[in-house]
């Protein structure tokens, strides 16, 4: 479904990929973690054409997509959905019309077919209680499920989400994994998701792939993974300070 060759990114003269390779299955959750600031979300943001390669290909369900121009990227965009990190709801809708917006705008639906949707939608993700409330007032973890809502409204075959869990209290941030689960195992939805949250890892992904210095230091399931007898990977697991892992400050 994607495919990312050799992908290499600088910024000023610091370079923070330096020849990503990476693969993602159809109908798969595969987790991209690191260190902060070692480059996860640089790396997602090349998928949806917010951030161009220096060098490296990337391809997506059998099209090269890195050198599309802004127009011929729409259609590929509308096929993915992306959840940032801090959710970005607007404050002075409701969360129905957060999530009726983009169905005004893209599926030209009109006010009763959009809020009808929504609805829907927001019932998908267990929030039909929170349908006119204000983002304000409700917590970090529903306002998540929120923007989830509002992606999937758009039906799009890939998620990417950008630190799902992060900020989150534990229940919040288990019900995001659950749901998140949920989306892979019974909407058939392919999810790439950055994350460090090493209980939302070992839950809900089928593939770990460890981003170490610019490249994929180590790629396979939450049991190898787990299991590997990698210094790096293990002193990622177990928090410890020592030794050679750095965060580039990106």
């Amino acid at each position: 479904m994607i495919e990312i060759r050799d992908l290499h990114k600088r910024f000023g003269d610091k370079e923070v990929l330096s020849g990503v390779d990476l693969s993602l299955a159809r109908g798969q959750a595969l987790f991209l973690i690191g260190t902060s600031g070692v480059g996860k979300s640089v790396t997602i943001k090349h998928l949806v054409g917010l951030l161009s390669p220096d060098s490296g290909e990337i391809w997506f369900d059998g099209q090269r997509i890195d050198q599309l121009s802004e127009a011929d990227f729409y259609p590929v965009r509308a096929r993915m959905g992306l959840v940032l990190q801090h959710a970005s709801l607007f404050d002075t809708m409701t969360l129905c019309e957060n999530v009726a917006l983009p169905l005004l705008l893209h599926r030209r639906m009109g006010p009763d077919e959009a809020r009808a949707e929504a609805t829907r939608r927001l019932s998908q993700v267990y929030l039909d209680q929170h349908l006119d409330r204000y983002p304000a007032e409700l917590s970090g973890g529903v306002k998540k499920r929120a923007a989830i809502a509002r992606t999937l409204a758009l039906d799009p075959e890939v998620l990417l989400l950008d630190e799902p869990t992060t900020g989150l209290d534990p229940v919040s941030a288990r019900r995001v994994d659950a749901l998140m689960r949920e989306l892979v195992d019974r909407a058939g939805v392919t999810a790439l998701v950055v994350s460090h949250d090493l209980a939302s890892i070992f839950t809900v992904a089928d593939q770990i792939a460890f981003l170490y210095q610019g490249q994929i230091h180590y790629l396979g399931s939450p049991e190898q993974f787990r299991d590997a007898d990698d210094p790096i990977v293990q002193q990622f697991i177990r928090g410890h300070a020592e030794g050679p892992m750095v965060t580039p400050g990106f």
